[in-house]
């Protein structure tokens, strides 16, 4: 390989280790984060007389939940109305965690790519 190509992807290496360490700063910027689904509910009640059983907009509520699972169950927490925000932010930020995992994954793949080929193109000392 020539100087100059062996050149640009070392400018190229030293351009993804700098998104890399990007990425990292990003995940001291996260919040707290739970995985789940925070949902709101409207809920039918047992009384057969209520407008509840006949109109969907008659419904009771809204009810808040925090649903997961762990170790192959479903979990719901009931949250109140109060304490449904912060789930619903912490659940957000997981979502974000998950996102950058995946950028980080992807970045990391091209940058031990270009680490291979400038392996592959660098001249052993032979014994």
């Amino acid at each position: 390989m020539s100087r100059p190509e062996r050149s640009q992807q070392a400018k190229d290496l030293d351009r993804y280790e700098q998104r890399f360490l990007e990425l990292k700063q990003e995940f001291q910027r996260l919040e707290c984060f739970c995985k789940g689904t925070v949902l709101r509910r409207m809920v039918k009640c047992g009384k057969a007389y209520c407008a509840c059983h006949d109109d969907p907009a008659k419904r009771h509520g809204p009810y808040f939940e925090w649903t997961y699972k762990a170790r192959g169950k479903t979990i719901n927490v009931k949250l109140t109305p109060e304490t449904m925000p912060v789930y619903r932010a912490a659940s957000r930020e997981y979502q974000k965690l998950k996102q950058l995992l995946n950028r980080m994954e992807r970045l990391s793949q091209t940058v031990l790519r270009h680490q291979a080929k400038m392996a592959q193109s660098t001249p052993r000392n032979r014994s």
